[in-house]
């Protein structure tokens, strides 16, 4: 492991000057997938934060609350209720669009047991032995539908595809080159991945993502990717962001 990874702060230089709004901090959260134990570390290490702090502080979570890990209904839980350190936006993931798939078709459960559909509806108390053999589907999305709590549901619901502060546009997985900002489709912003991460040119704004899990924060001129695989490493990552300046702040085994 590298010495970046070893240090909680660390201080980033990218391409072109970005900057946010005077007296506004934003933390950009990568994806949590299920470890309430690392949004708990995020969560004190951001109160920690909050003496030195100007007047506004923001977090921004990029999607992906759900699946692989366990306690993935706690994540939910937990942010559905607003308990959180700092006022937040949380933007949805690949896996939200899934989960909100699911509770309308059941044949969904196929492709979304393969990459964590199972844990997620472990954690809310459904059966899952017969999906584990490809079986009981429908079964599995009446029993998550009467088990599911109508806050978890609004909260994956209304979570917005982007938001944009200064010269940052947040976003879960990226964007599809040549399109403008506004203009892009749902489905890039959720599932896209080499065409964008393969892109040398500029955007309109220095685009902040998760989404492909990396061993360290991704820097680069055009975008920045936090996501360092929480599930599997056990570290979760928040670019911090106030007026020019960037650090990372990690929770976790580092």
């Amino acid at each position: 492991m590298t010495n970046s990874r070893l240090t909680q702060f660390q201080t980033l230089q990218t391409g072109l000057p970005t900057r946010l709004p005077p007296d506004l901090r934003i933390y950009a959260v990568g994806d949590i997938h299920g470890r309430a134990d690392l949004l708990d570390k995020l969560a004190r290490r951001i109160e920690e934060e909050r003496a030195s702090a100007p007047s506004a502080m923001l977090t921004i979570f990029l999607g992906d609350y759900i699946d692989r890990g366990l306690q993935s209904s706690t994540v939910v839980d937990w942010l559905s209720r607003g308990d959180f350190p700092t006022p937040f936006l949380a933007l949805r993931g690949n896996h939200e669009e899934i989960f909100m798939r699911f509770l309308e078709d059941a044949s969904v459960l196929e492709s979304w047991r393969r990459f964590g559909g199972i844990e997620t509806l472990h954690s809310y108390g459904v059966e899952v032995s017969s999906i584990m053999r490809g079986k009981g589907y429908e079964e599995a999305r009446r029993a998550l539908s009467a088990r599911l709590p109508d806050a978890h549901r609004r909260f994956i619901q209304e979570t917005p595809l982007t938001a944009s502060y200064g010269d940052y546009f947040f976003c879960h997985a990226g964007a599809k080159p040549g399109v403008p900002l506004d203009a892009q489709r749902a489905e890039d912003l959720l599932w896209i991945r080499e065409e964008f991460l393969s892109f040398r040119g500029a955007w309109e704004k220095m685009i902040v993502h998760g989404h492909t899990p990396v061993s360290e924060p991704d820097i680069l001129p055009n975008r920045i990717n936090v996501d360092t695989g929480a599930f599997a490493t056990s570290i979760l990552t928040a670019l911090v962001l106030e007026t020019d300046s960037r650090r990372m702040l990690f929770a976790g085994h580092v």
